[in-house]
């Protein structure tokens, strides 16, 4: 496995890169619709080590999550931390089950208590068990994933309704896109495939995901600002000569995504704070 230190992240492929960010609860999801991913069909592009991939396949319950990320050593590192996240899971709550409408307008009693003990933290003092504390895996590794075989609907559960594949996705098609999807995530990559891709590079992504969504599917980007692009190109000489081509800027985005059959972006804010302050968009294939 390569050393992290020596890596220059020409894709966007940082190692460690939540130890930066907030490593539970992501407040980019916390944006999205309720239901937006319940029961669906989701790919993750630009997964790194599976973090957001895998709150979306345990607790916001999609079907089926595919994370695809083109750093081998991230995607081995994905599938790790989704064993992590499997030793740490307590027993199933009756009503984690979002309503059909992203929102209840009369909390029961037990979720105000779960969501009181969970917004103070989470250990002895916070109200929250620790059904599997960090230090039992660094002791005496993670726990089992129970075999799914005869289990009916449990290959739709966490931690079997979880993939992660190593791809260059914009060129290279996965066999989970023949299903296609209803929602594709894409979380601060557009910069990386911009630089490496040059215009035509970003087209052919934007057409991909049209292509692999479901008719009303949903497309979330997290858009990287122009002037982030400066710091990006430095890392290597191809960026740089790369940049100098670019005529197209991320403000053209949305109407290039309409262009290609996308309805107009749903802005749902800039959660993060400094570098990470970036807006979240939304669009509806419409055609």
């Amino acid at each position: 496995m390569p050393n992290p230190a020596t890596i220059v992240p020409v894709y966007g492929n940082y190692h460690g890169y939540y130890s930066k960010r907030p490593s539970v609860n992501d407040p980019r999801l916390a944006l999205l619709p309720r239901t937006l991913f319940y029961g669906r069909r989701v790919l993750d592009v630009g997964c790194n080590e599976g973090w957001v991939t895998c709150e979306i396949a345990q607790r916001l319950r999609a079907k089926r999550v595919i994370g695809v990320d083109v750093d081998d050593t991230l995607v081995r590192l994905a599938w790790k931390h989704r064993r992590f996240v499997w030793s740490q899971q307590g027993p199933p709550h009756e009503d984690d089950q979002p309503e059909a409408h992203g929102h209840s307008s009369r909390p029961s009693a037990s979720r105000k208590r779960r969501r009181s003990s969970q917004s103070v933290g989470n250990g002895p003092m916070s109200g929250t068990p620790d059904y599997f504390p960090a230090a039992c895996e660094h002791m005496f590794g993670p726990l089992p994933i129970p075999d799914t075989t005869g289990h009916e609907g449990a290959s739709d559960t966490f931690p079997h309704n979880v993939t992660f594949r190593t791809a260059d996705w914009v060129n290279t098609p996965i066999p989970d896109d023949a299903e296609r999807y209803h929602v594709v995530l894409a979380f601060s990559v557009s910069k990386w495939m911009h630089l490496n891709g040059g215009d035509e590079g970003i087209m052919t992504f934007f057409r991909r995901v049209y292509e692999v969504l479901e008719p009303g599917g949903i497309f979330v980007l997290e858009p990287q600002e122009w002037d982030t692009y400066a710091k990006a190109r430095r890392m290597d000489p191809r960026l740089k000569e790369n940049a100098k081509h670019l005529k197209l800027r991320p403000d053209d985005f949305g109407r290039l995504l309409q262009d290609i059959g996308f309805g107009p972006a749903t802005h749902l804010g800039s959660p993060g704070e400094g570098g990470f302050k970036r807006p979240v968009d939304l669009y509806t294939k419409i055609r």
